[in-house]
């Protein structure tokens, strides 16, 4: 079965290099064009192209889904792989390969449509994610199902860990759906309802700011869920640090960021429990432990962050 794979993060090269391990002739890998990145805007490659050049295939960066298609039917593929490619395919390409156009969504839908799936299911306390393959068509991640797998998301797991396991997770399914299409085996789609649909919009640098009027379970999640990026920042003393990692705790004073503690752990109030602070990053600076940053940065009990 020929393949053409269209992917574009990190999350996506556990999908490829299954793909390859299992010997399916691919044909081509799009992904998107190098853009800046980083502090200094430097153009980069992205992790799909680092790792197709490295696996011998040929790479593609069409500019819109207009020149994607084009590029496809000239490859004429029997499938073509979609694992967060940033390009929305135009509908005469999802119609084109003899098997459609297979995507690894990182959620159960129809929960979660969209661009941020894992962040929002983190930041929302679901209990449960999971992997969908599924057809594309048309719409915003409203094709048709063919496998889905669960998982429970772990108290403490990042952005970052649970995007690994579910990468792991997505090309395992795939592989298991390709082989039963390589067998000529009937798949049957299941069509997704729209109860309990919902929308994972992208991350906005808007977000970063904690508010500490929320509980602290809240704000624990949301420092899980926008690691690395856009993150989540306080002010103390004027200067925006971000926070790394914490952790909520009960607690039974009311006190919006203010300092409740800071021998042993640096504790801050919120709008219902408390956030102890345990990794912090000033400003041109490294990530660091609460001791190691009050050493540079004095707090005492009763100042305020903002």
């Amino acid at each position: 079965m020929k393949i053409v794979f269209a992917g574009t993060p990190e999350f996506a090269c556990p999908t490829l290099a299954t793909l390859v391990a299992a010997g399916y002739p691919l044909l081509a890998v799009l992904t998107q064009p190098d853009r800046p990145a980083g502090r200094g805007r430097k153009i980069t490659e992205s992790a799909v192209k680092r790792e197709a050049q490295a696996l011998g295939i040929p790479v593609l960066t069409p500019l819109t889904g207009a020149d994607a298609e084009d590029l496809v039917r000239a490859l004429r593929p029997d499938v073509v792989v979609v694992v967060a490619y940033g390009l929305l395919l135009p509908k005469g390409l999802v119609e084109l390969p003899r098997h459609g156009c297979l995507n690894i969504h990182a959620s159960l839908l129809p929960r979660w449509r969209g661009a941020a799936p894992i962040a929002r299911a983190i930041e929302a306390g679901d209990k449960e994610t999971g992997i969908t393959i599924m057809r594309l068509d048309e719409g915003l991640d409203t094709g048709p199902m063919l496998k889905r797998v669960p998982t429970i998301i772990g108290p403490t797991e990042t952005t970052p860990e649970l995007g690994d396991r579910l990468a792991v997770m997505g090309a395992q399914a795939l592989a298991t759906v390709l082989a039963a299409l390589d067998k000529d085996e009937t798949l049957r789609p299941i069509s997704q309802p729209e109860t309990g649909a919902t929308y994972a919009r992208k991350l906005r640098k808007e977000e970063a700011i904690m508010n500490w009027g929320r509980d602290a379970l809240s704000l624990e999640r949301q420092v899980r869920a926008f690691t690395p990026w856009p993150g989540t920042t306080a002010v103390v003393n004027g200067v925006t640090i971000k926070v790394c990692a914490a952790r909520s705790v009960a607690d039974d004073r009311c006190a919006p960021g203010q300092v409740l503690a800071t021998i042993g752990e640096l504790r801050i109030g919120t709008g219902r429990g408390a956030l102890i602070l345990e990794t912090l990053q000033a400003p041109n600076g490294r990530p660091q432990t609460a001791a190691s940053f009050l050493q540079k940065h004095p707090l005492k009990v009763g100042d305020c962050l903002a």
